[in-house]
């Protein structure tokens, strides 16, 4: 029997943009799955410049304006990396009642009763060094940064270490500035109820060889807001997509076909 189509819609993290998923979508594609990359606000090939970008709504305004659009009968299944959790996880909130579940692949993972503030203060806790990552400063060096751009000392020693070379060097020739905003400014868009967040099931994908959210990271967000289920990818660095494209897929139509199981296609309204 012919495997039901289902609907992706994959967020990339900082810095980077929908072309980071060339692979995954290749292999979604290929398996008869809809797909949807999508560029945030000032990432990837949208237009806006980092210095458009006045809070975080803007910054993830691509992803609710396509949630929007969506048709009322259709769901989709939503796939957050890294700082793309929190997009998702808005979503979620925002819009329940068109995912079928979240997907947080060593991401970020904010709940009802765990703020994006206290797991990004936690983070900060344990990061060691961005190394030569650049900054920016709209009002001088003495305040707070306005964006940051990885360097590539840091991605080739952090983000993807375990990813192919050439991976990297497109990383490396496709990256942007991301754009920071205060832990307060993002919790105020970050209001996360069980009502509407916590009726849309979640799934974490642990990265075990992540040299920036480390594995003992992703296990303390996961101890702190347990989702439904846990996936491991023991050997993988930060950028998964791109070391254990294969394994992230696998583990992608699984969850595809999970779903079909629930929600067949004869009675999803």
């Amino acid at each position: 029997m012919e495997e039901k189509q289902r609907h992706f819609v994959l967020v990339h993290g900082s810095c980077h943009g929908a072309w980071c998923w060339y692979k995954v979508v290749t292999l979604l594609k290929s398996a008869g799955h809809k797909v949807t990359a999508l560029d945030l606000a000032a990432s990837g090939v949208h237009p806006k410049q980092v210095q458009e970008l006045r809070s975080i709504s803007d910054y993830f305004e691509p992803l609710m304006k396509f949630m929007m659009s969506l048709p009322a009968e259709e769901r989709v299944i939503l796939v957050g990396h890294s700082f793309g959790g929190l997009t998702v996880s808005i979503a979620m909130e925002r819009f329940p009642e068109k995912i079928y579940t979240g997907v947080f692949t060593a991401a970020t993972m904010p709940g009802p009763d765990f703020t994006y503030t206290t797991a990004r203060e936690e983070y900060a806790r344990r990061i060691d060094t961005y190394m030569d990552t650049q900054y920016t400063y709209d009002d001088g060096p003495n305040n707070p940064p306005a964006s940051l751009l990885f360097g590539p000392n840091f991605m080739s020693a952090k983000l993807y270490q375990l990813s192919p070379p050439e991976d990297l060097i497109l990383g490396m020739m496709l990256i942007r500035p991301n754009r920071l905003y205060s832990n307060a400014a993002i919790q105020i868009e970050a209001e996360l109820t069980k009502e509407r967040h916590g009726s849309v099931p979640r799934i974490y994908v642990v990265c075990g060889q992540d040299n920036i959210v480390k594995e003992d990271l992703q296990r303390w967000m996961i101890q702190e807001n347990p989702p439904d289920e846990v996936k491991l990818i023991s050997d993988s660095d930060h950028m998964v997509m791109f070391s254990k494209p294969q394994e992230l897929c696998s583990y992608l139509k699984e969850i595809a076909n999970k779903f079909l199981n629930i929600f067949p296609e004869s009675v999803v309204e």
